[in-house]
């Protein structure tokens, strides 16, 4: 157990300390906020779609090191797939969340995978899975 929490702060402090995605993305033509009221967290999720495959794609705003790391870490999944292989990732990631996630699942998740463990934090998980919710909430206005 301790290796795993190992490996989770340390893919969680990377992403968090250096976010490889967080810059905005000029010529995106998908862009929707997402916000948790309940503490604060707020980002700005920007996609560049070109014949239905994510080209291009970054994040903006502030938050904890979970909501901002859990952004970096989905961008770093989503990006060169389509929109329909963007949301079964979002689908994936939101069901480990809940335990309902097979092994398989979330190996497919990547790093994304090291969040698991976030479901035993009830008052994290709307952190972890904002901007999953933002991916979606984009996709399904648009």
């Amino acid at each position: 157990m301790e290796n795993n929490r190992s490996f989770y702060n340390e893919i969680l402090t990377e992403h968090n300390i250096n976010p490889f995605h967080k810059h905005d993305i000029e010529g995106a033509n998908l862009e929707l906020k997402g916000v948790n009221p309940s503490c604060g967290d707020e980002i700005t999720l920007k996609l560049k779609l070109e014949n239905d495959k994510i080209v291009d794609a970054g994040f903006v705003g502030d938050g904890c090191a979970i909501s901002q790391a859990s952004a970096d870490m989905m961008i770093d999944l989503v990006l060169d797939k389509t929109k329909e292989e963007a949301l079964n990732y979002a689908n994936i990631f939101l069901k480990m969340i809940q335990g309902e996630a097979s092994p398989e699942e979330i190996e497919s998740l990547e790093e994304a995978g090291a969040l698991q463990d976030i479901s035993h934090m009830p008052a994290r998980v709307k952190c972890a899975v904002l901007s999953w919710h933002t991916l979606e909430e984009m996709f399904e206005t648009e």
